[in-house]
């Protein structure tokens, strides 16, 4: 009786461990699938203007200036390679601003919501903070911020939403996604406005599409976008740098 239960046992564990190891491929083969950063945005990390040291500090990329004028900290989108950001992160750091773009685990923001947890105390000499994403990383970057909300001076959402409350939050927002974008939830959209303050800050790029807050190539589902990946980081630069001196 005692070995028929084992053997039984045997067989249950087998059967759990055949059917973990069919969920541990499939969901591997699911985040293997991801966006990966064009040379072209390996540049700025390899080859960054003058004044903007790149390097890697824990989980994070962080794109340092001479003398920062405020912290940035970035949640990337969903199923992106983190190195695709530099552009925008770079750019940023030539005007001012120290980025710090957090890797993610799987290149999923939802596994490490808690990404910027602890950041802001290595920077002891920034004392204006602002945090957020593309895509899934600025839902993410929500999530964290609305449980943080006192550590910021403002939320900056690339092509995404907050399911969150910040409409009677002390805390600035600015939102920006393309006009061709074909991958974020309009519906959506619209319905989350009104968890964002009265006074947010709107823009609507053009001949944007969603994917071209990174360089990574098109994205799938996306709109057809009427201007270069270069214009919409430009651009959206341009907004963000705009937002954060205007505090």
């Amino acid at each position: 009786m005692k070995s028929k239960i084992t053997k039984k046992r045997l067989i249950t564990v087998v059967l759990i461990a055949v059917i973990v190891l069919i969920g541990v491929n499939r969901f591997y083969s699911y985040v293997d699938d991801y966006y990966q950063a064009t040379d072209n945005a390996w540049s700025y990390i390899n080859n960054p203007a003058e004044d903007v040291s790149v390097t890697y500090v824990d989980n994070t990329i962080v794109f340092a200036p001479d003398d920062p004028i405020a912290g940035f900290i970035f949640y990337p989108g969903g199923l992106v390679e983190t190195e695709a950001y530099a552009p925008l992160m770079e750019q940023l750091a030539e005007n001012g601003v120290e980025c710090i773009l957090v890797e993610m685990p799987f290149y999923l923001a939802m596994f490490d919501a808690n990404g910027a947890r602890g950041i802001q105390a290595k920077y002891p000499e920034i004392s204006e903070w602002y945090i957020g994403g593309h895509s899934l990383g600025g839902a993410m970057a929500s999530l964290y911020a609305h449980r943080h909300v006192s550590e910021y001076e403002g939320l900056v959402l690339l092509a995404s939403y907050s399911t969150k409350d910040f409409s009677n939050e002390d805390i600035r927002v600015l939102s920006i996604y393309g006009s061709e974008d074909g991958v974020l939830n309009r519906e959506n959209y619209e319905k989350n406005k009104a968890n964002l303050p009265d006074d947010f800050d709107e823009v609507i790029i053009p001949g944007g599409c969603h994917g071209y807050f990174g360089d990574y190539g098109m994205q799938a589902g996306d709109g057809k976008p009427s201007i270069t990946v270069d214009e919409q980081t430009e651009i959206t630069v341009e907004n963000i740098l705009k937002f954060i001196v205007s505090e």
